[in-house]
């Protein structure tokens, strides 16, 4: 499925082979020919350079080839130029059973109808109520949404401080997203949770546009769900914090006291949802605090976790949760494909990698490692290797047995392994091109950046982050480290229940060194953990929900779960 792509750089009349041939580079515009283009460049680009392509076998002493990683496809595609083709392939369910809608622009963001492509005949479809809430959110952000007659109107309510005339006079309420400074999975979990609030109670969605979505991710509405960056108090965003007057823990506090009332209430109110959130703040999740903002124009949400789970506690909102998602293990599943389509630069990223790496194999195995202790000896590397040939993922070496030349059709797998460090990725790309595999099935390694560091203000590392997260999700089988945000994003958002590596106790490897995920939903990682009645923290052994259970990978945390998980 070899594709083209925008990599929104340089100009067409950049490229000096189409500027020395024009009537050339105009019929490469035909979609099918495009692709046969591209190939032909790409050879000629590694003839060239005397580089292998697309998986042929060197002669020296390396692995299968030179394994393209994102820096190789940024450098090649800058040299390229702007170029991107429409797909020769046509998906079959493009709208992913109705959760997509239709009509919107496909040339701004091809990944929107083209994703379906890359996936396996999904198992989990949409609720037929879970669609007709979106479109009917989306009519809301198109009436509501920036730089509309409702959005400057509500703008002016701001500005003046006013807030008695502004449910009757626009029907227009919002929730704004902001975030602290955390890594890209936390931030993508984040939004999801609160547009999933903004659903529930009829807001729409607004995203600080400092946040770096606009680089990651394809505008999901007809009209720009991105904050202006004229709204009034997008300055204080970063100077919010749980003890801020205008919180929503300050405001009970003062209700209680009788220095405010709820019949006098702010236009605007911040939302503090972060992991440090204090009792007063943590009320947010009681169903009988929730009409303290219902009427309030402006919600400010800042949050670093999943708090979706702690939705489910507001007895109000159990029901609609429920119709929305009968399956409650696929709340992130259904919310992630709808909202976050990669820009058509992280897309081309995204498919040009896939295409010339994982796209032949038989197999794919995502493997996610995140280290949080330093492991020079790489000893992680052996609980990984463990996990895989217990769950038969991967098969064994024969240690003493070099690699043979074999006849016939060979079952090849892909592994793809994300991780900020390289010596993982070296050790096993190594083990298996110097031994033969005891059930002779070809394994290629490949890992597409190791940044060393995680740098999450930095705009291209979030990009190969989102990249590496989508590809992940692409594969058939996924085993990820325990308590890593990123791996939540990637298992969720390609549906799969992973195989967790649990983290060693003491320097010791667990036993057994992994274990099936029980739902496919993200964690929790700050619960609330608040009795709403008597006002008290209870802590993480108070009774759950049916639907809700501790997190297979943080004994506090806490995700969704379908009661048939269990069965």
């Amino acid at each position: 499925m070899m594709r083209s792509w925008n990599p929104a750089y340089p100009p067409k009349d950049a490229i000096p082979w189409c500027r020395e041939a024009k009537p050339f580079c105009t019929s490469v515009k035909v979609i099918g020919i495009s692709a046969a283009c591209l190939v032909g460049f790409f050879v000629l680009y590694s003839a060239m350079e005397n580089k292998p392509f697309y998986g042929q076998r060197t002669s020296d002493s390396g692995p299968w080839r030179k394994d393209v990683d994102f820096d190789d496809i940024i450098r090649r595609t800058r040299e390229m130029g702007e170029y991107f083709a429409q797909p020769v392939q046509e998906p079959k369910d493009k709208l992913l059973g109705g959760l997509l809608p239709e009509g919107l622009d496909v040339n701004s963001c091809v990944s929107r109808y083209q994703s379906a492509l890359y996936r396996k005949e999904q198992k989990h479809q949409p609720s037929s109520y879970l669609v007709s809430r979106l479109r009917k959110y989306e009519a809301l952000h198109k009436q509501c949404g920036p730089f509309t007659e409702s959005y400057n109107r509500s703008l002016e309510y701001l500005k003046s401080g006013s807030h008695s005339q502004y449910t009757n006079s626009t029907g227009c309420k919002y929730v704004i997203w902001t975030h602290p400074i955390h890594g890209l999975g936390n931030r993508i979990l984040s939004l999801a949770s609160a547009f999933l609030y903004a659903l529930l109670t009829n807001r729409v969605l607004l995203v600080d546009p400092e946040s770096e979505v606009p680089d990651l991710f394809c505008e999901p509405f007809e009209v720009s769900w991105l904050l202006p960056s004229d709204f009034p108090l997008i300055g204080n965003f970063s100077g919010f914090d749980k003890n801020s007057p205008q919180s929503f823990g300050t405001l009970l506090k003062n209700i209680s006291r009788g220095s405010s009332n709820s019949s006098s209430l702010p236009p605007y109110i911040y939302l503090h949802l972060l992991h440090d959130y204090d009792d007063d703040n943590k009320r947010f999740f009681c169903n009988q605090d929730q009409p303290v903002v219902q009427n309030v124009t402006w919600l400010i949400a800042k949050s670093n976790v999943y708090f979706a789970p702690a939705l489910f506690s507001v007895s109000t909102f159990q029901q609609e949760i429920s119709s929305l998602f009968p399956d409650l293990g696929t709340v992130f599943h259904h919310l992630g494909r709808y909202l976050f389509h990669p820009t058509n630069f992280v897309w081309g990223l995204i498919t040009t990698y896939y295409d010339t790496n994982l796209a032949r194999a038989d197999e794919r195995i995502g493997i996610q490692i995140r280290v949080f202790e330093k492991d020079p000896e790489l000893k992680l590397l052996d609980q990984i290797m463990a996990c895989a040939a217990k769950e038969n993922l991967l098969p064994l070496v024969n240690g003493t047995e070099p690699v043979a030349s074999q006849s016939g059709k060979l079952k090849t797998k892909a592994v793809l392994i994300a991780s900020l460090e390289y010596g993982y990725f070296k050790a096993m790309r190594s083990m298996y091109w110097k031994h033969s595999t005891v059930t002779g099935e070809v394994i290629e390694v490949h890992q597409p950046s190791h940044e060393k560091h995680q740098y999450n203000e930095k705009k291209m590392h979030n990009i190969k982050a989102w990249a590496e997260m989508y590809l992940l999700s692409l594969t058939d089988n996924l085993v990820t480290s325990a308590d890593s945000t990123f791996g939540y994003v990637a298992h969720s958002l390609g549906g799969l229940k992973p195989w967790i590596l649990y983290k060693p106790e003491n320097h010791v490897a667990p036993d057994p060194p992994c274990r099936r995920a029980v739902s496919k939903e993200p964690c929790m990682h700050a619960p609330p953990y608040y009795d709403c009645v008597t006002k008290q923290w209870t802590g993480p052994g108070a009774k759950l929900d049916p639907h809700v259970q501790h997190c297979d990978d943080k004994w506090y945390g806490i995700k969704f779960i379908d009661r048939e998980e269990n069965l």
